[in-house]
């Protein structure tokens, strides 16, 4: 074997011996990706996830107007009777009672008396515009994702769902046709939750909603705040109390 044979030969076994390295440090560099990517996977995923919100809802029309009723009573009569006592008879000791006789009575005398129970608005047509107003009735928390399992309390506790109870009704004169809102909630991802359209609500109809959350953040005093017709679709007459806001203590 000449030399050219030799340095050809130790020049291959060297590239041979390189791809091989090369194949394993691959193999390696893939296997240490993986793992990698693995460990940061569950941290993509949460911070990709959204809150999810528990909303309930219970519509109550305007109360029926009240009704007056008049009443024509009759005054009662009392029936008196006089008894009537029968001669002694001159041959016996016995003495008798005669039956009662029914004295002529005089008839009862009629009256009028007038009872209110209430009055009887004129009917109102719509006229004007509406006004949709917004108020809260308690702050707390869900056991469960149903709005049924609302609990009142200020205090959130740990692992459980920050819940609020609230009210919309329409005080204006008009029908308020559809209208949306929204709730600003504290999540720890900053969170704006929007509801679907809303039926018209005519004047003095209200509906009463449950806004329940998760991923809620801790600490005091965490606000949450809701708007109703954030997109000024309503024509309104006032537009200074479509907007609340309240806070939790969530642990």
């Amino acid at each position: 074997m000449n030399t050219n044979q030799t340095t050809s030969s130790v020049r291959q076994t060297a590239i041979n011996g390189l791809a091989i390295v090369g194949f394993i440090a691959l193999v390696v560099a893939g296997i240490w990706l993986a793992v990698y990517s693995t460990r940061f996977v569950p941290a993509v995923v949460n911070r990709m996830g959204s809150a999810a919100v528990y909303l309930g809802s219970v519509f109550s029309p305007a109360p029926e107007p009240a009704i007056s009723v008049v009443s024509t009573p009759v005054a009662s009569t009392t029936l008196s009777f006089d008894t009537e006592t029968a001669p002694l008879a001159s041959t016996t000791t016995t003495t008798t009672t005669a039956s009662p006789k029914p004295a002529e009575t005089a008839a009862g005398v009629k009256t009028n008396g007038t009872y209110s129970i209430g009055t009887v608005p004129a009917t109102v047509t719509p006229y004007g515009l509406s006004d949709l107003a917004i108020t809260i009735s308690a702050v707390g928390y869900l056991t469960t994702a149903s709005t049924d399992s609302f609990v009142t309390s200020s205090t959130v506790p740990d692992n459980e769902r920050p819940a609020i109870k609230f009210t919309i009704k329409n005080i204006g004169t008009n029908w308020s046709g559809t209208w949306r809102f929204d709730a600003s909630v504290p999540t720890r991802t900053s969170y704006v939750f929007k509801s679907e359209p809303q039926q018209s609500l005519a004047p003095g109809d209200s509906i009463d909603y449950t806004l329940g959350f998760d991923r809620a953040k801790t600490g005091s005093d965490q606000p949450i705040s809701i708007t109703v017709d954030f997109s000024h679709a309503v024509p309104e007459s006032n537009e200074n109390n479509n907007n609340i806001t309240a806070s939790f203590n969530i642990l």
